[in-house]
């Protein structure tokens, strides 16, 4: 299996498009490269598109470099079933079960991989960047990580905001998303400090119009800020916004370094959100 996985990708890599599917095949990751050597990924379930063609990449402030266009070097897939105890919990043992592609690029000079995997209920993926010789102290700026949805989406939301959770959930459409009005109607919250009429928290619970559930989120949260969603109501397009330490810097990283994974976790029934063990196991 993860020969043909192998050769899959050999295939694809000439195409500058690269797929890789879930153990079950229902849900897939479709990453593409274009002229501008630029890469997007798309997201599939069922063969539907959840999530639109949306860039990757980041922008350090130190040393300042852009890096959002790429040089694929090589790739690598492979297959992981496993079974893990946790400590504590719901459940005495969890499945850990996803199909795994990586490409390794570089960018402005850097070594990037950029890592994906495609569980039965969703996605998860990270940059990370290998031990390499001129480059082993960094800072990160902003994050250009982008969530492209698919339609006009019903949002459970609260209020992106640098020192507080304690907002009342809303329920709206993404274009009808404006955090400031919301939290003028909240009077019991001490200390407030928004991020932007258009920044939500994570995670954020969104259904579709024909009941599909999609749940954007984090896991392996280490030694990086935490990420909040900016949207382009215009066009339902959610770009990472981290949590900036008092000069506006985003992460202070040394080489070898993983980025904490985006997760998608989706579902046409909302309880297996909750049911799921996807961050657990990016854990």
């Amino acid at each position: 299996k993860t020969l043909l996985l192998l050769l899959l990708s050999v295939s694809l890599f000439a195409q500058k498009s690269f797929k890789i599917a879930s153990p079950s095949d229902q849900i897939s990751i479709q990453v593409s490269q274009g002229a501008d050597r630029a890469l997007k990924y798309q997201v599939f379930y069922k063969a539907k598109e959840v999530i639109a063609a949306s860039d990757l990449g980041l922008s350090l402030k130190k040393p300042a470099l852009e890096l959002k266009k790429f040089s694929v070097n090589s790739i690598d897939s492979s297959s992981v079933s496993s079974n893990w105890k946790p400590i504590w919990g719901e459940v005495k043992e969890i499945t850990n079960q996803y199909n795994e592609l990586i490409l390794h690029t570089t960018s402005n000079g850097v070594l990037i991989d950029l890592i994906f995997r495609v569980f039965d209920d969703g996605v998860g993926f990270r940059y990370h960047f290998p031990v390499q010789a001129n480059f082993q102290h960094f800072i990160v700026d902003q994050e250009l990580t982008q969530f492209n949805m698919s339609g006009d989406h019903t949002a459970f939301w609260i209020p992106g905001d640098y020192d507080t959770n304690e907002y009342t959930y809303n329920k709206t459409k993404l274009s009808e998303i404006d955090a400031t009005a919301a939290a003028a109607k909240e009077k019991d919250i001490a200390v407030t400090a928004l991020m932007g009429k258009n920044v939500v928290q994570t995670p954020l619970m969104m259904k579709s119009a024909n009941g599909f559930y999609l749940n954007l989120h984090e896991a392996a949260l280490v030694n990086y800020p935490a990420m909040h969603l900016r949207l382009e109501p215009t066009t339902q397009t959610f770009t990472s916004a981290l949590v900036p330490d008092a000069v506006g810097n985003k992460a202070y990283l040394q080489t070898p370094y993983s980025t904490p994974w985006r997760t998608m976790v989706m579902s046409e029934k909302a309880e297996k959100i909750l049911e799921s063990k996807l961050i657990l196991n990016l854990n």
